[in-house]
């Protein structure tokens, strides 16, 4: 059985903020994994809105240590953005890192669990700063986030839902930031 996708933002006093989006696909483990793996299926992923553009040339094989160039375009600023994958493990997990971007720390770990029976459970783990403090943060970024993580639930619900059975969506939210 698929379990609904689920979207959690919240504060942790340690780190800063944390976002934690779980879902689980009717596909296997290997061919999440290599999904996820193709840089170039960011774009698929990514809300309109946002003008994203993968500034890296392409194909770019993902592996440890691999730097991924972009720009986006938010609130009508132009974004440039760099990450570094910093941890690989296929099929199991990896983690992005921003060396240079919109935030003081964006920590985003993207974790794949084989539940049996080709479903595969996708979790986000997404540490992160943001610059401007608190008020930036509860007017503007977690909205956004919130947004940009249930868009691309959405799309990978549509994207693995093809030629398999079509999985329930609902979303809950609990946060205990206001």
């Amino acid at each position: 059985m698929i379990n609904p996708p689920t979207l959690e933002l919240s504060d942790d006093a340690e780190i800063g903020y944390r976002l934690r989006a779980t879902m689980e696909v009717q596909r296997p483990i290997d061919e999440v994994f290599d999904f996820f793996s193709d840089a170039q299926n960011l774009e698929a992923i990514t809300p309109p809105w946002l003008n994203f553009q993968i500034l890296t040339p392409m194909p770019l094989a993902i592996s440890h240590g691999a730097l991924l160039d972009y720009k986006i375009r938010l609130h009508m600023i132009p974004i440039k953005w760099r990450t570094e994958i910093c941890v690989w493990e296929p099929p199991h997990r990896f983690v992005d890192q921003q060396l240079k971007g919109p935030y003081k720390k964006w920590y985003h770990e993207h974790t794949f669990f084989d539940l049996g029976n080709g479903v595969t459970s996708v979790m986000d783990n997404v540490h992160y700063i943001p610059r401007g403090g608190s008020l930036i943060h509860k007017l503007m970024v977690k909205p956004d986030l919130k947004k940009i993580f249930t868009y691309r639930q959405e799309k990978l619900t549509e994207i693995f839902a093809q030629n398999a059975p079509s999985p329930s969506v609902q979303q809950t939210e609990s946060s205990v930031l206001t």
